[in-house]
């Protein structure tokens, strides 16, 4: 009867000749056309925090962590390098660069060049970058020229050299138009939808020239690789922990992506405890009795306050008992810690980063040492070092959590080290120090390094692996026929039920796909 009641007074309006009945489609809660600055806030919460959904999975191809859950038994997959065939796992980076930014960056963009705001279109250009870079170094071949086309159903790959093309085409215009004032440039217009930077238009430019150095690093293997460029464009970006791009999650209403996807409230990672490996780097195992003051503001002890990590190779916690078995990362055994602060960047309220500070350090580090400046590499090396205990004590107070704070003498002890800080430095110090730098964020990154190395490369100079302590798991998944992971396949729903044919160009139904190496680390 309603619906019948709407033809007809539909029908008088028409007769009447007046257009007002088109209002019935416009909703004044939820606006069709809305400013090009309220499009950035959410596409930023995804640019953060899509990584640590897939670093739940990417987590235990670099050891980072183990769920006891699933992945200690003997159908587990992630911790043998495999994958969950039929399922979205391990790709929501994919998802969110195609959908939650997809066709909303591609408006706010337009809106922006159309009314002349340099600065949100510079924004927008780093989160397109941001996006083929984490999807390439995380799957390879990837759908850039046809995506996003609503007249397609099917849409071809593009190579991954193409994708890096695009990601340094879209940095440079980024940094052209992130150092315009002209037109309609206006922080405080910006700052509305900026959640990192309030609206500094000159952070996301230093944020712009640090993803410039990360992506040309990705370059060792390649006779293309340029170190002073990297360099170049390290000491354009962050002077400082305090240019780190950091997303705070104000955990105030009842919208789970109000907290930090690694917090207790989410309970994403209640059930994960830390490896071997990691704690391996930290405890003096891989660095002769070198105690890491971070171990203990980072990692979790276990009840009878001893740390341990567990091994991909054992099943559950192998022997150990319920006093021995390492506490979740909120530090609590089982599943406690509910309500209460956390641990370092597992609370409700710590800040993730995008790229930090410490991070750029190694990464300049990496360069000049590939170089052959010892000085300048050793320079950047104690940076990082010093940066990242600053970074551990400051995650340790977005929500006044439990761990004590690092004092000055624990990192100058730590820094006087031969062990950590030796006369000749070498790629097994950078990169070990780096892998804990970003440990428990940047997890693609890690995974990068370590496939840029090929897992277990040998340092050339100290003769040791470069990532001390770590080594494939036995028993790898049965698909990959014994050799090591490389890539994340794409994603089932899109690609295996949508788009077959595309996928078969590029070899992606083949059982071992995932061990198929990135073109980026291949001579």
């Amino acid at each position: 009867m309603k619906l019948r009641t709407i033809f007809l007074v539909a029908g008088f309006t028409l007769a009447s000749g007046c257009s007002d009945y088109l209002d019935v489609n416009t909703n004044p809660n939820a606006p069709q056309v809305v400013s090009a600055n309220l499009y950035l806030a959410p596409m930023i919460h995804w640019m953060v925090t899509a990584p640590q959904f897939d670093g739940r999975f990417v987590g235990h191809y670099t050891q980072e962590w183990l769920s006891t859950s699933t992945n200690l038994s003997p159908a587990s997959t992630w911790g043998r390098m495999g994958y969950d065939p039929g399922s979205d796992n391990g790709a929501e980076a994919w998802r969110d660069v195609y959908w939650s930014l997809g066709q909303n960056l591609i408006d706010m963009n337009t809106k922006a060049t159309a009314e002349e705001r340099w600065d949100l279109l510079g924004v927008g250009l780093v989160l397109k970058a941001w996006g083929w870079q984490a999807l390439t170094d995380l799957h390879g071949e990837l759908i850039i020229k046809e995506a996003i086309d609503p007249s397609r159903t099917a849409f071809d790959y593009d190579t991954e050299e193409f994708a890096y093309q695009e990601i340094a085409r879209l940095l440079d215009s980024a940094i052209v138009l992130l150092n315009r004032g002209d037109g309609a440039v206006d922080a405080g217009y910006l700052a509305r939808g900026d959640k990192i930077y309030n609206g500094n238009r000159t952070k996301w430019l230093k944020l712009a020239y640090g993803m410039k150095a990360l992506s040309l690093n990705h370059f060792t293997n390649k006779s293309t690789y340029d170190p002073a460029a990297v360099i170049a464009a390290v000491d354009k970006s962050f002077a400082s922990n305090s240019d780190d791009a950091l997303l705070a999650y104000p955990g105030l209403s009842t919208d789970l992506a109000d907290f930090n996807f690694w917090g207790r409230t989410r309970n994403n990672i209640t059930l994960y405890r830390q490896t071997k490996f990691i704690l391996g780097l930290m405890d003096g195992t891989q660095f002769t009795g070198v105690d890491d003051p971070r171990k203990s503001r980072m990692l979790a002890i276990s009840p009878d306050n001893v740390y341990r990590g567990l091994d991909p190779n054992v099943l559950g916690f192998g022997a150990l008992t319920t006093a021995q078995q390492p506490n979740n990362f909120f530090g609590f055994p089982n599943t406690g810690g509910a309500g209460v602060p956390g641990r370092y960047l597992f609370d409700d309220k710590a800040k993730i980063p995008v790229i930090t500070y410490a991070q750029l350090q190694f990464i300049k580090a990496e360069a000049a040492l590939r170089m052959g400046d010892q000085a300048t590499a050793l320079a950047a090396y104690r940076n990082g070092i010093t940066a990242h205990f600053d970074f551990v004590n400051k995650r340790n107070l977005d929500n006044n959590q439990s761990p004590t704070q690092i004092s000055a003498t624990e990192l100058a002890n730590y820094l006087a080290s031969p062990e950590i800080v030796p006369a000749v430095l070498t790629l097994s110090h950078i990169m070990c120090q780096k892998y804990i730098a970003q440990w428990g964020w940047a997890h693609t990154e890690i995974w990068l390094d370590m496939r840029r190395f090929h897992y277990t490369d040998v340092d050339p100079v100290s003769g040791i692996e470069v990532f001390r302590g770590f080594a494939p798991p036995t028993n790898i998944y049965g698909d990959n026929g014994g050799k090591v992971v490389q890539r994340m396949r794409p994603r089932f729903n899109s690609e295996y039920v949508w788009n077959t044919a595309a996928l078969d160009v590029i070899g992606g139904r083949a059982l071992d796909y995932q061990t198929k190496p990135l073109w980026i680390i291949q001579p």
